[in-house]
């Protein structure tokens, strides 16, 4: 598949509410420098799409209020490819509106969409996945999604079956879906990992333009109307305007819902490439160089004494010194300091619903 025909869209308009204090409504984890590695995970997220996609072939989906901060962490990218949500309506309509968008300029386009917020630590194995992937739904009318070979038994995460008894004669490393799984409770995810056909559901999805507009026509009708009816205006200083008006009626629905698990041509791609999607302090532990006793630190001046098994992230200059935490999330962001047991850091959202009363 040429070079130019690839297109990628990052959806970039989350809040990552279970990384407060650090993602805050403002200023999402998306747009942080979370690894203390000097880039923002949307930063390395483009980064990693090098030679797969030309820099005038990538689009940004965000809510209106970043859109500044994108235009800021993206000084080379397209004004016009930097796609304005008026409200959040989870991911079909935010794929809906740019892939009709990409196909008013692109009609043969050929499309990944990811996240904005994950981390690959094997970017090698992840553009050659890409690559395979790109090839073959240029050539057929299937949509591909990325399933992550589970390594422990995640309750975070939604799975895929796959039907493993055969692999597509185009490509021996796809696979058709079975199904689609929610995320499992523990037993459930402890079941799953003991077979060698359930995948993580990466939300990393590959389609030609023409075969994702066809799936919303058939299975969202309503939804693929309303974007199709915008073609005369898109690229036009009236598409803004107009997209405020009808984005708020679109219903609130997953991709996953809307298309996924309805469409029958639907594969996966089985893939280790070192993958996290960053949801929680816990899995940024797990990404984060540890000291002998398991410590994650990210900042400059950090002491631990007495302590283990504690995530730590004060990317700010105050000095910090801690004694005697086991499991222990301490995390600094402006005026907020997070001290919470890693153990239940899944009440951090309470926490700040409740701060807001």
């Amino acid at each position: 598949m040429a070079l130019r025909k690839n297109h990628l869209v990052i959806m970039a308009g989350g809040v990552g509410s279970r990384f407060w204090p650090m993602s805050t409504n403002e200023m999402p984890k998306q747009f942080i420098d979370v690894l203390g590695t000097g880039k923002s995970l949307l930063q390395m997220t483009i980064e990693r799409f090098d030679g797969i996609c030309e820099p005038e072939n990538m689009w940004i989906v965000t809510n209106v209020k970043y859109i500044d901060i994108v235009r800021s962490q993206l000084p080379k990218l397209p004004a016009d490819h930097i796609l304005c949500e008026p409200c959040r309506r989870n991911t079909a309509p935010c794929i809906a509106y740019v892939s009709w968008r990409i196909k008013s300029i692109d009609p043969k386009a050929n499309i990944v969409v990811a996240p904005s917020d994950h981390i690959v630590t094997n970017v090698v194995e992840f553009q050659r996945i890409i690559k395979e992937c790109l090839k073959f739904t240029g050539e057929t009318d299937s949509i591909v999604t990325l399933g992550l070979k589970p390594t422990r038994p995640e309750t975070g995460y939604g799975y895929i079956q796959a039907d493993l008894s055969s692999s597509s004669l185009r490509n021996k490393e796809i696979f058709r879906v079975d199904s689609f799984r929610e995320k499992p409770d523990e037993a459930t995810a402890i079941q799953y990992i003991k077979k060698n056909n359930y995948f993580w559901n990466s939300g990393i999805f590959l389609w030609n333009v023409s075969t994702i507009v066809n799936a919303f026509r058939v299975y969202q009708p309503k939804m693929s109307k309303i974007f199709e009816s915008l073609l005369p205006i898109y690229g036009t200083d009236k598409e803004q305007e107009t997209i405020d008006k009808v984005f708020p009626t679109c219903e609130n629905i997953s991709v996953d819902y809307a298309i996924m698990e309805k469409a029958e041509e639907i594969f996966v791609c089985p893939s280790d490439f070192g993958w996290s999607d960053l949801g929680t302090w816990g899995s940024l532990l797990a990404q984060t160089r540890k000291d002998l006793y398991g410590n994650g630190c990210i900042g400059d001046n950090i002491q631990l004494y007495e302590s283990k098994n504690c995530m730590v992230h004060t990317l700010q200059e105050k000095k910090v010194i801690i004694q005697g935490l086991d499991g222990y999330i301490v995390a600094e962001n402006n005026d907020t300091l997070l001290i919470c047991k890693l153990s239940e850091e899944q009440r951090i959202k309470q926490f700040i619903e409740q701060q807001d009363k």
